[in-house]
């Protein structure tokens, strides 16, 4: 009986930040710690501002690895016939800039998120990934991970009932008062802030309690937002963002803050007929807990269930999973998390950062 062997699926790496550590160490994992099979990762080229920073990286994260070839620049990593996919971890205002470039070189995409700084960037990657027939999704991570699947099963049975208020929040306190002006968090010609750092991440919680609700039929919320901004830069300190979902009768409240620290529960999905709380780290949680109400939003809770789940790694490994296999099956986008709810974010984050004043200077957007 002759065994199938795994598809070894070729990246190449972008930036040699925290994130692009994270993310390559993470693949770099035997899958079957995972449980996968069928697909098995390999980094095959590594692309930094220089050679030495590359190989440094290499050396650091991938094992020195000596088959990995190391760039000083992207575009040799676009170019490069052994790579079939890029990974784009540099800072989120550079995200449109090299996703474009990487597509037009012909290479399939995922990119950190948020995907872009607005909307209209997102949307001209779609056309732009449609144009040259190749693969694109936002490194939304959250949603690939054994938590956000589990939760979002425990939804779909139904016997929590119809949703009605999700809160989350995800708030890190990085010492404002006392890092560069040029760290990040502050610098607002990097999109810095709360809303576009932090956000991505309760905003996704309520994408899957709400918008992949099977009621609402994909329909889009209205917005109400308001910021606090820091004197140091002008970026948002602090963001509340409330989404209204009419097809469900539905809200979430929304929050990110970069002065303070996370909430041990940081989100509570809130049905008729229970309850889901989502412990901390709100961006990968090890476990879960429903409550079951005794009758409908009586709040008596007469039975709860908490569910732990293992992650060999950081659990950045599930979306690289997940691109693997769509591009094996010839897909353009992702079922999971496809470029609606990608542009839907966008969309959000727009609308936020116009009710909160806040723009980002000239020439930051690349697509207006």
């Amino acid at each position: 009986m002759t065994t199938q062997q795994p598809l070894v699926f070729r990246w190449g790496i972008i930036s040699s930040g925290f994130i692009a550590s994270a993310f390559v160490k993470d693949v770099l994992l035997d899958p079957k710690t995972r449980g996968v099979q069928d697909i098995a990762h390999k980094v095959a080229a590594m692309g930094s501002r220089n050679v030495e920073g590359a190989q440094a990286f290499v050396d650091k994260y991938a094992g020195s690895d000596g088959s990995i070839k190391v760039y000083g620049t992207y575009a040799e990593v676009y170019s490069d016939p052994d790579v079939d996919a890029v990974y784009i971890g540099t800072p989120h205002t550079l995200h449109y800039l090299n996703a474009a470039d990487a597509i037009r070189a012909g290479k399939h995409v995922l990119v950190e998120k948020p995907a872009t700084t607005n909307a209209a960037e997102f949307r001209a990657l779609i056309a732009l990934a449609k144009q040259y027939k190749v693969f694109l999704m936002e490194a939304m991570w959250t949603r690939f991970q054994p938590v956000a699947q589990a939760v979002k099963e425990v939804i779909d049975g139904g016997e929590l009932g119809a949703p009605v208020m999700i809160h989350a929040d995800l708030s890190g306190d990085f010492d404002i008062d006392n890092i560069a002006l040029t760290h990040r968090i502050l610098d607002p010609k990097l999109g810095g802030g709360a809303l576009l750092d932090l956000g991505p991440y309760p905003l996704v919680w309520a994408i899957i309690a709400l918008y992949e609700h099977t009621s609402n039929n994909r329909s889009k919320p209205t917005v109400s937002a308001s910021m606090v901004k820091t004197p140091l830069t002008g970026v948002d300190r602090s963001t509340c963002f409330t989404l209204n979902f009419p097809e469900l009768a539905a809200q979430a409240l929304l929050s990110c803050n970069i002065n303070v620290t996370a909430c041990d529960t940081s989100a509570t999905l809130r049905f008729r007929n229970g309850n889901i709380l989502i412990p901390k780290p709100l961006y990968c949680p090890k476990s879960f807990t429903v409550q079951y109400f005794d009758k409908p939003s009586s709040g008596e809770v007469r039975r709860e269930e908490t569910v732990h789940v293992k992650i060999t790694g950081g659990g950045w490994h599930f979306q690289a999973d997940e691109v693997a296999r769509c591009v094996r099956d010839g897909k353009l986008e992702s079922t999971v998390w496809g470029h609606d709810k990608t542009l839907l974010e966008m969309e959000i984050f727009d609308e936020a950062r116009r009710q909160g004043g806040y723009k980002l200077p000239e020439g930051v957007e690349q697509v207006v």
